[in-house]
C-alpha cells in the first residue's frame, strides 16, 4: 500500500491539513516546512491522488473529442488520425488528457452525460453533431466547446475551425485553366455537406474569375457508383466535353485513373487531373497527382488550443478559423502537346 498524507505528516511532525495545503500549492506555508514536506514525499515515494484533488476542485484536466463513427472505417481514415494526434499533442502540452467518445444517438446521450456528470472540462464536437437542443444545453451550462468543421447551422454563433474548402476548389480550377484546360469537371461522391458545397462554390467561382461561361461546366455526383462515374468521365473525354477533372478525394482519383488506364485514355495526355487531399495516395499514383493539400494536423491543433483557451477564460471572444490550403503541383495536371482541340 502506498504512502498517505498522514504518513507524510507523521514523518515531518505537522498536521495532515498542512501537508494537504502544500500539495495544493497554498502559499501560506513557510518555505522551511514546505521543503521538509516535499523531501518526505520524495523519500516515501508519495504521489498525490490527482483524481480526488481535481474532483474536489471541480476540474478533470480532461477534454473530450466526440465523433460520429458508423463503423471502424472512421478510425482507419488518415485525416481523422492526423487530427486526433494533433488534438492529443496539444492537450498533453497543456496538461490535459484526451477522451474519445462516439455520438451515434440523435439525442446526444453520450454528450449530455459528459456535461451533466462533469466528466470533462470541455468538448470538441464534429459539425454533424450540432443541433439546437445540444447548443442550447451547452450554452445554458456555460460548457466550453469548439466545433471541428464548419457547422451547417448556427455557424455565426459558434466557435469552429475548418479547412478553407472554398479556397481549395477555386485554387485547383484556376491552376487547371492556367495550364490551358478549358472543360474541367468537378467530381464528388456527394454535394450536400458544407465542405462539399464550399468546394463546389470555389470551383465555379474559379471559372467566373476567368470570365468563362458556366453553361458547359459539369459537376458529377457519383455516390458509391464508381463504375458509372468512370463511364461518365470516359464519355466526356471522348465527346470532348471534359478535358480535366477535379476530384474531391484520393479514392475517386484512384478509380478514375484505373478506369482511364483500362480505356487507354492517358493522364495527362488526354485528361488532366487534380485531387483534394495529398494524403495518403496522391504522390504515389501513376502519374503522381497534383493535390490540394489540406492540413488536418493543424485543424486538430487549432481546435484543441482554442478549446483550452475557452476553458481557461470563459469570456474569450468567439472565433471562426479557416485554414489555408496548398496546391502541390505534379505531373497529372501538366498540359501536354497531344492535348489539342
Amino acid at each position: 500500500m502506498g504512502a498517505t498524507i498522514k504518513d507524510i505528516a507523521k514523518m515531518v511532525g505537522v498536521s495532515a491539513s498542512t501537508v494537504s495545503r502544500v500539495i495544493n500549492g497554498n502559499a501560506a506555508i513557510s518555505e522551511e516546512t514546505r521543503t521538509r514536506i516535499q523531501e518526505a514525499m520524495k523519500e516515501l515515494n508519495y504521489h498525490p491522488n490527482s483524481r480526488a484533488r481535481n474532483f474536489a476542485n471541480g476540474i478533470t484536466n480532461t477534454i473530450a473529442l466526440v465523433i460520429d463513427a458508423e463503423d471502424e472505417n472512421t478510425f482507419a481514415n488518415t485525416f481523422f488520425n492526423r487530427s486526433v494526434y494533433a488534438i492529443e499533442r496539444a492537450a498533453q502540452k497543456n496538461g490535459y488528457n484526451l477522451l474519445i467518445t462516439n455520438d451515434m444517438d440523435e439525442k446526444g446521450s453520450s454528450i449530455t452525460s459528459l456535461v451533466y456528470e462533469k466528466k470533462v472540462d470541455g468538448l470538441i464536437l464534429p459539425s454533424s453533431s450540432i443541433r439546437k437542443k445540444l447548443t442550447d444545453l451547452l450554452e445554458k451550462e456555460q460548457f466550453p466547446f469548439v466545433v471541428l468543421g464548419e457547422p451547417e447551422v448556427f455557424s455565426e454563433k459558434l466557435d469552429w475551425v475548418d479547412i478553407n474548402n472554398y479556397e481549395g476548389g477555386k485554387k485547383a480550377v484556376c491552376h487547371l485553366l492556367e495550364q490551358g484546360y478549358k472543360r474541367v469537371a468537378f467530381v464528388s461522391e456527394e454535394d450536400r455537406t458544407v465542405f462539399a458545397k464550399r468546394r463546389i462554390a470555389g470551383f465555379l467561382d474559379g471559372f467566373r474569375e476567368k470570365n468563362i461561361d458556366l453553361d458547359s461546366v459539369e459537376v458529377l455526383i457519383c455516390g458509391q457508383d464508381y463504375r458509372g462515374l468512370i463511364n461518365n468521365v470516359k464519355r466526356g473525354v471522348e465527346e470532348k466535353r471534359i478535358d480535366a477533372v477535379l476530384c474531391s478525394n484520393n479514392i475517386l482519383s484512384y478509380h478514375i485513373l484505373k478506369g482511364m488506364r483500362e480505356a487507354k485514355i492517358p493522364v495527362p495526355g488526354k485528361l488532366g487531373m487534380v485531387t483534394f487531399d495529398n494524403y495518403p495516395l496522391a504522390e504515389y499514383m501513376e502519374p503522381p497527382l497534383t493535390a490540394v493539400d489540406v492540413d488536418t494536423y493543424r485543424l486538430g491543433e487549432i481546435a484543441a488550443d482554442g478549446l483550452i483557451r475557452k476553458i481557461n477564460n470563459r469570456e474569450v471572444e468567439r472565433r471562426n478559423v479557416l485554414i489555408d490550403t496548398e496546391l502541390i503541383k505534379r505531373a497529372s495536371s501538366e498540359r501536354r502537346e497531344e492535348q489539342s482541340g
